[in-house]
Parts: C-alpha cells; structure tokens; sequence
C-alpha cells in the first residue's frame, strides 16, 4: 500500500465528513408539517422548532399567516407549560373563495413559555400545532416565524425559497397547497404528507442522514487502510 493511496483515503474521507457537516446544520430550522394539503379542506399544521443556541432556551414562537391567501379559521393544541394566542387583523382588501368573503382574518398565532424552565432547552426541540381553513387557492403558502431565546437572540425564519433555487439561510415554514380532487373531496393522504415533507423540509434530514452515513462509512474504511499500510509497512 503506498503513500498516494493513503492520501486520496484521507482525502476522501475528510471530503465527505465536511460535506455531511455542512448538510446538518441545513435540516435545523423551523418548518410546518401540514396533515392534508387540498386547496378548500382544513388541516393540522405542525411546527417543528428545534433549538439552536448552544445556551439558550427557545422561550416564544411567532406564526405570521398570510393576508393575500387567508386563512379564515384558526384553532391552537395546548402545549403544557405554553401560553398560547391568535390575533386578528384587517385585511389589506377584501377576500373571496372558499365560497367565503373575508374583510378580517387571523394575521399572527404566539406560544409563549410560561417560565424559562418550560422553553425549548439546548439540545431539545418541540412541536406547536394548530387546525387552520379552509386551505387556499393552490401554490406555495409561506408562514413566516420568528423565534425569540432566553438571552434575547430572534431567529427570523422569513426568507422565500425561490422554486428551483437554493434553501436560503433563514427558511420560512412553507408547504404546497394542492388542487382539490373532483367532485369536492379533501384529501387527507399520506401520499400528500410525504409529497410535501420530501420535497420541502424533510429532503434536508434525509440528505444530512446520507451523507452522514457515507461519511461514516469512508471514515471506517479509511482506517482500515492506513492499519492495513502500517502493518505492511
């Protein structure tokens, strides 16, 4: 075994554990996991928000809702140790679909912990749910969030991924709202969840996973190789 095989070995190896370091941190943002996406149905929508301060705990959560496409109902889960409110807002101009005329619809929806200890600790993450319709015309609905820590730090998760481009840095939660299936049936399928999860949040776990896979797998093999070359050696 010579030298310029134990080099491309290494190389190779720290190659692929930087490209699986950098994928990680992709899958850490907040984002909505929606239970059905057919335009004119109702839906459970789960935010996921992950804690990513070294410190700090995640103490409050900021939903805002859309006012071009508007949602006209809005029901909040509990979460223990939260408090949780959904405020109201007037519309920029008045709202027909869904066979429903909007002037006002809810604008922003806050959990907030009730003390330091209840937030989202370093390390955790926790999920905020909430049933909302009827689900818009078809297309992308963004739901921007903004999520305050303990010390003070806000991560504005606001930024629009452009179809075709890259994620940006600070994603907003977003999902695709489908068309409705004939004859007025709203779907509630797996087949729309995992469409919505692979092709939006969810393709960044799994391409961290993969990637760290690979890495681990390399970094193994890279091993044996250079014990394999000292022995020969």
């Amino acid at each position: 075994m010579n030298r310029t095989t134990l080099r491309s070995g290494a190389a190779l190896t720290l190659a692929l554990a930087a490209t699986a370091a950098t994928a990680l941190p992709a899958a850490a943002h907040v984002r909505v996991i929606p239970e059905a996406t057919a335009s004119g149905g109702y839906a459970a929508l789960t935010f996921r928000v992950p804690n990513e301060s070294d410190t700090a705990s995640t103490t409050k959560l900021v939903v805002t809702l859309p006012q071009d496409r508007p949602l006209a109902t809005v029901s909040i889960r509990p979460v223990p140790g939260w408090t949780a409110r959904v405020t109201t807002a007037k519309l920029p101009e008045k709202v027909t679909a869904n066979d429903l005329t909007l002037t006002e619809a809810p604008r922003t929806v806050t959990w907030t912990a009730d003390s330091e200890s209840a937030g989202i600790a370093p390390g955790e993450y926790a999920e905020f749910a909430i049933s909302a319709g009827p689900l818009p015309t078809p297309g992308q609905l963004v739901l921007p969030a903004k999520q305050t820590y303990s010390d003070g730090e806000v991560a504005d998760w606001s930024d629009v991924t452009e179809e075709g481009g890259e994620e940006p840095e600070h994603p907003a939660p977003s999902f695709e709202v489908t068309a409705a299936e004939e004859g007025g049936h709203h779907a509630t399928t797996e087949d729309d969840l995992s469409e919505v999860e692979g092709s939006q949040p969810a393709s960044a776990d799994t391409l961290a996973r993969v990637l760290g896979g690979l890495a681990l797998v390399v970094a193994l093999v890279g091993a044996g190789v250079a014990v394999a070359g000292r022995r020969r050696a």
